[in-house]
């Protein structure tokens, strides 16, 4: 046994704060349409599963550019602190098309490829492996650039010595190998926002230590 209602625009004209697909990181987008569903399902003689589903047709408040969200949840998602969790998925997704540096064939060889197939992975939507694949190109880079100590923490700070990165930079890699490290050991899947954003910084990376240094040698010599 169960039930189900549907009820139309509940939320129409309210806005809320997602990723863009054209703008520069998260912006407020209107909700032009919605249709919202709740409802419950018998699961045992005494135990009831109460679910609920929404469907948003949603516009850039800056770009004006049209895109899908469905929020979804039900009571057996609830986390630690007792809250019910809300899944939310974008359409396209944000990651979606991502391309790659044009001169990634500068990088080396090893780093080239694990670049490559973390990408390949965003686009994919396997955000688990995007995370552990943004750690291991932090890892590859540390190894080429012979930076030493006994984990990539200490690795990072010893490519601030070595002055690869500046000590603002190596901060920042620090927030990504916490990223990639829940990634890898806790299996978790790291919002495509957030992805997106850590890849942003990586490639800014592999653009300052090896793709510029490659044609300022060529352009001033």
């Amino acid at each position: 046994m169960g039930s189900k209602n549907i009820t139309s625009d509940k939320h129409a004209g309210e806005q809320v704060k997602v990723a863009c697909t054209q703008c520069a990181g998260v912006t407020n987008h209107e909700i032009l349409k919605s249709v919202e569903e709740v409802g419950w399902a018998e699961i045992g003689p005494d135990y009831d599963l109460h679910w609920g589903a929404t469907k948003q047709i949603i516009k850039c408040c800056g770009c004006d550019t049209i895109s899908f969200r469905s929020l979804s949840g039900n009571s057996e998602d609830v986390g630690p602190d007792g809250e019910g969790i809300e899944h939310e998925e974008l359409y396209p997704s944000r990651t979606e098309g991502r391309q790659c540096l044009g001169d990634d064939h500068l990088l080396p060889t090893d780093l080239e490829r694990v670049y490559r197939e973390t990408v390949s992975a965003l686009n994919n939507k396997q955000p688990v492996l995007a995370g552990i694949g943004i750690r291991a190109i932090i890892e590859t880079v540390s190894k080429e650039k012979n930076a030493s100590g006994r984990d990539l923490f200490n690795k990072i700070n010893d490519l601030v010595t070595k002055r690869v990165l500046t000590q603002e930079g190596a901060d920042i890699l620090h927030k990504l190998r916490v990223l990639g490290n829940s990634a890898a050991h806790e299996v978790k899947a790291h919002k495509p926002v957030e992805l997106n954003l850590a890849m942003d910084v990586v490639e800014h990376l592999l653009q300052a230590v090896y793709i510029l240094p490659f044609h300022a040698s060529r352009t001033f010599k």
